[in-house]
């Protein structure tokens, strides 16, 4: 069963402005750093994360040498080389980024550029605008520098082509199929960043986008305030703002655990009031504020994320609304 309390969370996470409500988290982190990312293979994202900090790069930075660590694995089947391609068979990437004073960057589609997180940062810092896609978002990447590469793997192409026996799309979200590396961080000052990266769907239409590069559904920070960023269903993060819709939670009071928990249950009626099948699909959110209170919730078991500060460095299970 559903543990519905749908009215009461979502009337706390009303709109008013984020800024209006900051003072709620005035503490300040005392800590030597933080992060907090999607799945196991966070733990070592992490630590590449955490490496960097301690050199001296930034929030940012850190984040950026995070997630290029698993976009370049090829072992990691949902994420930039070895990412698993849409029915036509192509691997397309998704990513954006964002730092504490609104700055983003974003990527949608990209093909032949195994490191889409970084392409994004580059969107953000060295043009006026704040998303490229597709071609446009490969001629840039190749400007830049990054090299083309063919982005499909063996193991990618021998299950690609078993699934076209059948050719039935019926994605299963969850630890056996997760799609996205969310990270969130700060430094020893407070200054959060974040960064989201993705092939997507496997076996999605071409063309098609969810969450992860979109800021407020798949990434949100708020330097005031705190971060968040999603993992799963992205339709059904996008059609909730999900990761705003948390970081708004934060701001108005509730802690990272019952922000995310919120917009968990507001994607849960949504399905509901939808008549919605959802037997088959999973989300999740992890969010920390600057306090360093972290939190964590997703629609139905199986959603762990790792958490790196400098006493803990350790896989965590999320809380989650389906018994």
């Amino acid at each position: 069963m559903i543990r519905r309390s749908f009215l009461k969370t979502l009337g706390a996470l009303g709109l008013a402005p984020i800024a209006a409500q900051a003072k709620l988290h005035k503490a300040p982190y005392s800590g030597q750093g933080l992060f907090l990312t999607t799945w196991r293979f966070g733990l070592e994202s992490n630590q590449v994360a955490w490496t960097r900090l301690q050199e001296g790069g930034s929030t940012l930075d850190a984040i950026e040498a995070g997630i290029r660590r698993c976009e370049l694995d090829p072992a990691e089947r949902s994420v930039g080389l070895g990412g698993r391609p849409d029915r036509d068979g192509v691997v397309t990437l998704d990513a954006c980024i964002m730092d504490h004073l609104g700055n983003i960057g974003s990527v949608c589609g990209m093909e032949g550029i195994a490191t889409p997180l970084s392409v994004a940062r580059a969107v953000m810092e060295k043009t006026p605008h704040v998303m490229l896609v597709g071609d446009g978002a490969q001629q840039f990447a190749l400007e830049q520098g990054f090299p083309l590469e063919n982005l499909m793997v063996a193991d990618s192409e021998r299950e690609w082509k078993q699934w076209l026996e059948k050719s039935e799309y019926q994605p299963v979200i969850n630890i056996e199929n997760h799609d996205t590396i969310g990270m969130i961080g700060m430094d020893a000052s407070g200054i959060l960043a974040g960064g989201c990266s993705t092939s997507g769907m496997a076996y999605k239409m071409h063309g098609r986008v969810g969450d992860s590069p979109i800021i407020g559904a798949g990434l949100y920070v708020d330097g005031a305030v705190g971060a968040c960023t999603a993992t799963g269903h992205g339709e059904e993060v996008i059609r909730t703002v999900g990761s705003f819709r948390v970081v708004q939670g934060m701001a108005q009071g509730l802690s990272p655990h019952q922000a995310c928990k919120a917009a968990i249950e507001a994607i849960a009626e949504f399905f509901t009031r939808r008549g919605k099948d959802w037997s088959h699909t999973q989300i999740g959110f992890i969010a920390l504020n600057k306090s360093g209170e972290i939190g964590a919730y997703s629609l139905r078991p199986g959603f762990n994320y790792a958490v790196k500060s400098a006493d803990r460095a350790e896989l965590l299970d999320a809380d989650y609304l389906l018994d």
